[in-house]
């Protein structure tokens, strides 16, 4: 699996990722700060690629769209740091890896988790 990391988490969650054996990508890397969303994740899509995003954004154009891909792994906490959710972010990719291979948004909160499988269904 391969993680794209959003511009809106520190670089330093690709060391994370790879410490668990996920090869992961910043932003930064790959394209322009300030690149609108979908553009993330259209490329996201082309080169197959899981979207780690601390924005909203992201779940609610899964929603709108009806996408099966690319799956998003979505942060929910003030303190984003590697150093306060490596933990939690780490067992719930492992925990998910199924799913997010598949195509899922995986919500990830220092009390719980939550997975839905693509596409999201419109209420």
């Amino acid at each position: 699996m391969k993680i794209l990391i959003d511009m809106n988490l520190s670089p330093t969650w690709a060391d994370c990722l790879r410490g668990i054996g996920i090869e992961a990508t910043h932003w930064s890397e790959v394209g322009s700060a300030d690149a609108p969303d979908l553009e993330i994740m259209r490329w996201a899509i082309l080169h197959d690629y899981v979207v780690f995003t601390h924005d909203l954004d992201f779940g609610a154009l899964l929603h709108v769209t009806a996408a099966l891909k690319p799956s998003v792994i979505q942060i929910r906490a003030q303190d984003v740091r590697p150093i306060t959710m490596n933990k939690y972010v780490c067992a719930a990719i492992l925990q998910n890896i199924d799913d997010l291979l598949r195509g899922a948004l995986v919500t990830i909160d220092p009390r719980k988790n939550r997975v839905s499988i693509l596409p999201l269904k419109r209420q």
